[in-house]
């Protein structure tokens, strides 16, 4: 099954706050702060339609712990190789829907999903660009290894530039 890459829907970031809704209820006092990122959360975006959601918490293991609350909304754990990261994914009616990204709230101001997000949201040019890059990488019919790592260049460079702005030293997006 191929990657598929929609125009921008401005109903996602409604669904992103009916996510961290469901995400606080579920593990109520856990989470500090959380966030919509990824291609859905930046409008005008093209993007495959899964909603990424990051949350900040203090500890890891309290999320592991309490799995459970996760697993009855529909989150699945997902070993991924990325460390100081849980992440799950929810699936509905056999379709991908959300990306669940769990971080400590100490890496939370350096976490590049949402530099990336940023620098996107703030410079119409890379926006346009990688909206280019994913469509041709889908209609090239990359799976999802291929077509992640198709885009880690152009997402490097702009994470790069992102990070330089803020002061930070420069992190490889491939993480893992």
């Amino acid at each position: 099954m191929g990657i598929e890459i929609r125009e921008y829907e401005p109903g996602w970031p409604r669904l992103a706050v009916a996510v961290i809704v469901g995400l606080e209820e579920a593990l109520p006092g856990v989470i500090r702060s959380a966030e919509h990122v990824g291609s859905t959360s930046v409008p005008g975006m093209a993007a495959k339609p899964v909603i990424d959601v990051m949350v900040a918490v203090d500890e890891l293991d309290v999320v592991e712990k309490r799995e459970g609350a996760l697993e009855t909304l529909g989150y699945r754990r997902v070993d991924v190789g990325m460390p100081e990261r849980l992440f799950y994914r929810r699936v509905r009616d056999g379709e991908l829907v959300v990306h669940l990204h769990v971080v400590t709230v100490e890496s939370w101001a350096t976490r590049n999903e949402r530099l990336l997000r940023d620098h996107l949201l703030g410079n119409a040019e890379d926006r346009a660009a990688y909206g280019r890059l994913k469509r041709e990488l889908a209609a090239a019919g990359h799976e999802a290894d291929a077509y992640t790592r198709g885009k880690t260049a152009l997402i490097q460079r702009m994470v790069d530039d992102a990070r330089a702005a803020r002061g930070l030293p420069r992190v490889d997006v491939w993480e893992g």
